[in-house]
């Protein structure tokens, strides 16, 4: 579809032209599309960052816990990651809402009350904010129980001998944990990049890439452009440069995979 002339037109009539680049090119010749795609790489890795920095907090608590509070954090972890995604997104419009919300109540019973009534999604910083809170609540429990799982795997007898060289927590974690799993924390962020760039549900039911186009990523990008405007070949076009986007960013870690397989 993305190297056919196919709009609404053509969806009734079926007489789809194919026209080669033509899509591409004037995606790539239009300003917002790069403003989009810019906008998409720092959602991208601001979400990544915290969810990766978090899961890795998160499952090291859970090595370090006795057996029924691990249980009782994991059993919440995954309640979280349950969750359906447009329920968990109601919440979030719940919390954040001006009149009813929780967050507005208790900033204001706190002395703030600048935030009386304050309406979040009616400014762009603060719904983009609060979009990353809603997408890292719900990418870090498969992270943190991923590599809690991979954590118990490392021998016990390598920190036992940090311990014994005098090593602290941190130049533990640096010197063993990190390195022997590498390549589960390159496979875990590679996944978070994919998920978090290709998230649409939650930005669409909060803010539909709204207000103004301060939530607009690729994929509601490529959504706004499909049914918003009727050109299903430029949607479909974005989709596609997306997924080259995608391939691009994770080019490192499928390069170590090659090498990898590679290895007798």
């Amino acid at each position: 579809m993305s190297v056919q002339e196919f709009g609404l037109p053509q969806l009734v009539r079926g007489d789809a032209r194919f026209v080669g680049a033509a899509n591409y090119a004037r995606v790539l010749a239009d300003p917002q599309f790069w403003a989009v795609v810019r906008r998409t790489l720092l959602f991208t890795a601001v979400n990544v960052v915290l969810i990766m920095l978090l899961s890795t907090l998160v499952a090291l608590l859970l090595v370090r816990l006795g057996r029924w509070p691990r249980l009782l954090v994991m059993a919440g972890l995954v309640l979280v990651w349950a969750t359906p995604v447009i329920a968990a997104t109601t919440v979030f419009q719940w919390l954040f809402q001006s009149r009813l919300g929780v967050v507005n109540w208790a900033l204001v019973r706190l002395g703030f009350e600048g935030f009386r009534d304050y309406t979040w999604f009616a400014d762009g910083p603060a719904t983009f904010t609060i979009l990353v809170a809603l997408v890292v609540w719900q990418s870090v429990p498969f992270g943190a129980l991923t590599l809690y799982a991979a954590m118990v795997t490392v021998p016990t007898e390598l920190y036992e001998s940090a311990r014994i060289d005098g090593a602290g927590a941190w130049r533990a974690f640096t010197t063993i944990t990190f390195p022997v799993l590498r390549p589960m924390f390159g496979l875990i962020t590679s996944l978070e990049v994919i998920w978090v760039a290709k998230a649409f549900v939650q930005i669409w039911v909060i803010s539909q890439g709204g207000p103004g186009q301060a939530t607009t990523t690729l994929p509601v990008y490529a959504f706004q452009v499909a049914q918003s405007l009727q050109r299903y070949d430029l949607g479909a076009a974005v989709s596609m440069l997306m997924v080259v986007l995608l391939v691009l960013a994770l080019l490192a870690h499928l390069r170590q995979l090659y090498r990898r397989e590679l290895e007798p």
